[in-house]
């Protein structure tokens, strides 16, 4: 459908080329966001409507309340709260899944996968309290395995891995009681503490959804992460393409396309096998070409510089072209619409998830124990569905060259080598003002607002004023597409940004992985801190996070484990649904900050953000005492000769 609005829709050339050439009677989220308008007082706008019962649902009003008495605070603090449980609960599961294969590798049941990153294993059982000397590898792959999954289930005391968070950090979370027990018993609690008739007071609510949110950043999302690594390799920085146009007319195109890893590394290593590519030849094409959307491409990115063709809003779009044989889906963001666009195409639609099935699709449910036999079955089933293209494929000639694979142990190696991997360089360049501070600009894209604007304008804006970004998940994907993830970037970086990226070789942007590899970025604050010269906690660091153009609840989680750990954070586009509540936007704001030193704040400009997220990390930047730009300094021999006399 042409419409002279769709340059507002995105800032992607390939998506707006698409857009304005899709076939008649075609429709995307973007139509569906301009035709759908949000319920004004909803849950989803305001967080004022209450349906946790069947006397609702209640809608209500400052000054009134539900039929149970609830007011308007403990209705806003409530759903929140819902929010923040479900995507902890996503995050969770998928560090489950993880500790569970590793469990399976660990005692050889599982076909043709092995630990890959041995030492990562090893440091990996330290942080999990275990003893590591004398045993081989495969005894303490399941002993980690066995103890991360414990950690599900662990009823009391507190979760092992808040130990990797500063010293300071862990005393104050015990004092306030908000240190997570077990990652599963936080989310139980959670709901039930918002069941009808449970508590009903925002601040205790709230307090309790720190806690929840923790369980996933140092909890579920930290398993998930470091048994991805143990199983697949620590992510190395490595050159790779993307965007659309990275799919390929003569070659048979498989999308990946989700947030678990495995699946799509085991279709990817058997892509390239001699068997599959002599097959796919008889068959007409000229190769396999394994390209990836959203988190799962994020993965297979970083560790096998596949290219990812897009984010969330991509994935609509990547079968209009007509090119795409397979796309493989897992869990999270994948849009049901995806089964009738399919239907219009050839594309063979495929989830493979026991959580998750879609209405029109067909299903291959995933066997971890049985990785490679099904892989291989979906690439012959996509090859064989080569010669069934319907109509004239249409793939925009547009792509974007960019580096990923910035996990926080290789950034300490560029910084100082395979002997002094530090951070010291990185809090050297802090202190003197080179770089102002560290950014993370994370999250997803929302199609009630221009896809990548918000997170492409900020990036520019940051990285021009001497501030180091780091990215994940759609954001992450937003950025390699308009070229900010490449050295090049650097042109546009302030001079001191741009001396550091030089003397290290980085781009001015650091690809960091997939959504639940935030918890990467607590990991290098969490060590910057233990470096020392910043300060003794994470809150004490010129640091902020930002969700531009947040959408999904899993969001809502890692915005307020990052609080809670000591970050301000922004959200902008929608707003979070709270709004019509001050008192529970007040304890977000002002009481988040006096209890942890962070604060999850909602800021509808994204020009504010900016101003704010500047004046926040100047202000740190001041009560560091840094405030004042240091001169370098080059001495020669005299004036070396005059500092050894005093």
């Amino acid at each position: 459908m042409k419409s002279k609005d769709n340059k507002n829709r995105t800032e992607d050339k390939a998506v707006l080329e698409m857009l304005e050439n899709m076939d008649e009677g075609m429709e995307t989220a973007f139509d569906r966001a301009e035709a759908m308008k949000c319920c004004p007082i909803g849950s989803g706008i305001s967080g004022i409507c209450c349906k946790n019962c069947a006397m609702g649902p209640c809608r209500v009003r400052e000054g009134k309340t539900g039929l149970c008495g609830a007011t308007i605070d403990t209705i806003a603090a409530r759903n929140l709260a819902r929010h923040i449980a479900a995507g902890a609960a996503a995050h969770s599961d998928h560090g489950r899944g993880l500790a569970q294969l590793l469990k399976d590798v660990a005692e050889g049941n599982a076909e043709g996968l092995k630990i890959k990153d041995e030492m990562k294993l090893l440091k990996f059982a330290k942080n999990l309290g275990l003893e590591v000397k004398d045993k081989k590898i495969n005894e303490l792959g399941k002993e980690v395995a066995e103890k991360a999954l414990s950690l599900f289930g662990q009823q009391e005391g507190k979760l092992e891995l808040l130990k990797m968070a500063p010293k300071k950090r862990q005393e104050k979370w015990d004092k306030l009681g908000i240190s997570p027990r077990g990652i599963d018993r936080e989310i139980v609690e959670t709901l039930h503490r918002t069941h009808i008739g449970v508590d009903q007071d925002p601040d205790h609510i709230l307090d309790h959804a720190l806690r929840n949110a923790l369980s996933d950043g140092w909890g579920g999302s930290l398993i998930a992460t470091e048994i991805t690594d143990i199983l697949y390799g620590t992510p190395k920085a490595l050159p790779a393409k993307t965007n659309l146009g990275m799919l390929s007319k003569d070659d048979v195109n498989i999308v990946v396309h989700g947030h678990e890893p495995t699946l799509s590394e085991v279709i990817v290593e058997m892509a390239g096998s001699k068997e599959m590519l002599d097959y796919a030849k008889e068959k007409g094409a000229k190769g396999i070409n394994v390209v990836g959307i959203c988190c799962t491409a994020n993965e297979v990115l970083m560790r096998q510089g596949i290219a990812p063709i897009g984010n969330f809003l991509s994935q609509e779009l990547a079968l209009m072209t007509g090119s795409v044989e397979a796309m493989i889906v897992d869990i999270q963001c994948i849009m049901q619409a995806l089964a009738k666009v399919a239907e219009k195409y050839h594309t063979r639609l495929v989830t493979t998830s026991e959580k998750a099935k879609i209405t029109g699709a067909e299903h291959v449910e995933f066997d971890e124990r049985k990785a490679p036999s099904i892989a291989k079955d979906i690439i012959k089933s996509a090859i064989d569905n080569f010669k069934n293209r319907k109509k004239e494929v249409n793939i925009p000639n547009i792509t974007s060259d960019l580096i990923a694979g910035f996990s926080h142990e290789y950034i300490k190696y560029m910084l100082g080598g395979r002997f002094r991997e530090s951070f010291r360089p990185l809090n050297d360049a802090v202190i003197d003002g080179r770089i102002q501070g560290v950014v993370a600009i994370v999250g997803c894209n929302n199609a009630r607002h221009p896809h990548d604007k918000y997170h492409n304008f900020l990036t520019r804006e940051f990285i021009k004023r001497d501030y180091l970004v780091v990215q994940t998940g759609c954001a992450a994907i937003a950025s390699g597409k308009c070229g900010l993830m490449m050295p090049e970037a650097m042109e546009i970086a302030g001079d001191g940004l741009k001396s550091i990226c030089e003397t290290v070789g980085i781009p001015p942007v650091l690809h960091m992985g997939s959504c639940v590899d935030n918890s990467r970025i607590l990991t290098v604050v969490s060590e910057v801190v233990e470096e020392g010269g910043l300060g003794e906690d994470i809150s004490d660091l010129p640091v902020a996070g930002i969700a531009a153009e947040w959408m999904s609840e899993k969001a809502l989680s890692i915005g307020t484990y990052f609080v809670a750990s000591g970050v301000y954070v922004a959200f902008g586009g929608e707003p979070i649904p709270v709004i019509s509540s001050k008192k529970v936007v007040e304890i977000m704001t002002k009481g988040w900050n006096e209890k942890v030193g962070g604060m999850l704040e909602y800021v509808p400009d994204v020009e504010e953000i900016l101003n704010k997220v500047i004046n926040h990390i100047q202000e740190k930047r001041k009560a560091l005492k840094i405030d004042v730009k240091k001169e370098r300094v080059l001495y020669d021999m005299e004036a070396r000769r005059e500092l050894g006399n005093v």
